[in-house]
């Protein structure tokens, strides 16, 4: 049948529904959010509305070599979108492969007379194939067959070459986006990386001023206790020569306040030595438990019993100097008394632990790998900020009013800890009070008690 137009009407019909196919896929390119959906579409819903029987995809590997099945039309693919064994050709073989290999397009009007053309399961009798070409590279190839001989002709030819054209655009435009997501992700990434970097090489720097600050304080502090101790002595035995010799009320009341003073000094002079690290420690292997059991007794009248003590049974022996350790853990007793609001009873306690490298953040501190003893006083008081943190440990600071604290407390806990080889760190919540730790390296016979207990 013929139009008036002398064009035959099936062919008119057949290229009005290819042009609306078509104009249906350009548009609905921009909404295929990805490789395999677009594979499938095409087969589908663009080669499957043009009256071909059967449609096949093949997709090629980044080497080149071999051409995967991985979408299909028919009744080749009874599944849905699921290819079950998929066929895999390599480039050269076959038609299929002959067209990835040589980049052509190819239409086969009988396949019986084709030496090149490998037989189905469901043999046909003609073929046209199709490669997805982008910037040079076939990244794929399209591809159907029919059972009648000369099914294909130069209509179909270019049809099936658009749809190829548009197919290798939008998978280019899919492999750009790809590129542009990587290279963002490989961007946050480097930012990230070099953010961490940044801070920590400032927290190392940060590190490392404080750390020769408090050198160059300790030095000059050691330098000028050990002077100011040898004036002191002088001035000690002075005042026990001349004691004797007064008989005076008043001037003995005055005589007292001095020696008074002189003691003052000399307790002053061994808390800086202690900061500075130069205090003469004699160590002797000790039971913590007795120490904080004394401290409390010391400190009982201080707090009117008001001491919580919770103290762990069988507590690994420590070596550390007797009476500097109890008073380390008598001036935190102090500190927590003062920071606790009326009622609110401080806590000390004592722990058996065994640190590992990957502690360090959750402790707080630097310490060697091993078993220690911790000893613990907690307060409920109103806590210290976190800007504050980092300075309570420096010489003569205080939070206290003035004249209750000359701020050595914590310094001298701090150095006497460091100097017997152990650490010290804090815990503190704003409102909610701080805790204070004491970390004793525990001798090698507790750790070995450790592993006994363990096996």
């Amino acid at each position: 049948m013929q139009s008036a137009d002398g064009r035959d009407t099936e062919n008119h019909i057949h290229e009005a529904a290819a042009l609306r196919t078509l104009n249906a896929f350009a548009i609905d390119l921009i909404a295929i959010p990805n490789i395999d959906d677009l594979f499938w579409y095409v087969a589908k819903k663009v080669v499957g509305h043009l009256n071909f029987v059967d449609c096949v995809i093949y997709q090629a590997d980044d080497n080149q070599t071999v051409l995967t099945q991985v979408a299909a039309l028919g009744e080749k693919n009874p599944y849905g979108r699921s290819i079950v064994n998929p066929l895999k050709i390599p480039f050269g073989e076959g038609i299929t492969g002959q067209v990835a290999q040589n980049k052509q397009p190819v239409v086969v009007d009988d396949l019986l007379k084709n030496q090149n053309y490998i037989p189905d399961t469901q043999p046909a009798r003609s073929e046209i194939c199709v490669p997805l070409i982008i910037r040079g590279r076939v990244v794929g190839v399209i591809d159907s067959e029919h059972p009648r001989p000369g099914a294909f002709g130069e209509a179909e030819l270019e049809v099936l070459t658009t749809i190829a054209a548009m197919t290798s655009a939008k998978l280019e435009l899919l492999a750009e986006v790809a590129r542009s997501t990587q290279q963002y992700h490989t961007l946050v990434q480097a930012h990230a990386s070099l953010h961490t970097e940044t801070v920590s090489r400032k927290a190392l720097e940060a590190e490392l001023f404080t750390a020769r600050k408090l050198e160059t304080v300790g030095r000059l502090t050691g330098r000028f206790a050990h002077d100011f101790n040898n004036l002191l002595t002088v001035i000690s035995g002075n005042f026990e020569l001349i004691e004797a010799e007064i008989v005076s009320p008043a001037a003995k009341e005055c005589f007292g306040e001095a020696q008074a003073a002189a003691a003052q000094g000399a307790k002053l002079i061994r808390d800086m030595l202690a900061f500075a690290q130069r205090t003469r420690l004699e160590p002797k292997v000790v039971d913590l438990n007795l120490l904080v059991t004394a401290a409390c007794d010391r400190s009982k009248q201080l707090l009117n019993g008001w001491l919580d003590i919770d103290l762990a049974p069988d507590l690994w022996s420590v070596k550390a100097d007797p009476k500097l350790a109890e008073e380390a853990i008598y001036n935190l007793i102090c500190n927590a008394r003062d920071a606790a609001p009326k009622g609110e009873r401080p806590i000390i306690s004592t722990q058996n632990i065994r640190y590992n490298w990957a502690d360090s953040d959750k402790l707080g501190c630097k310490l060697a790998q091993g078993p220690y003893v911790r000893v613990s006083v907690k307060d409920f008081g109103q806590g210290i900020p976190a800007q504050n943190l980092p300075q309570i440990f420096d010489p003569f600071y205080t939070t206290k009013p003035e004249g209750a604290g000359k701020g050595l407390g914590l310094s001298m806990v701090m150095g006497f800890m460091q100097q017997s080889g152990g650490g010290v760190s804090v815990e503190s919540d704003v409102g909610f009070g701080t805790t204070i730790h004491l970390y004793f390296p525990a001798i090698a016979g507790s750790a070995n008690d450790l592993l006994t207990m363990n096996r």
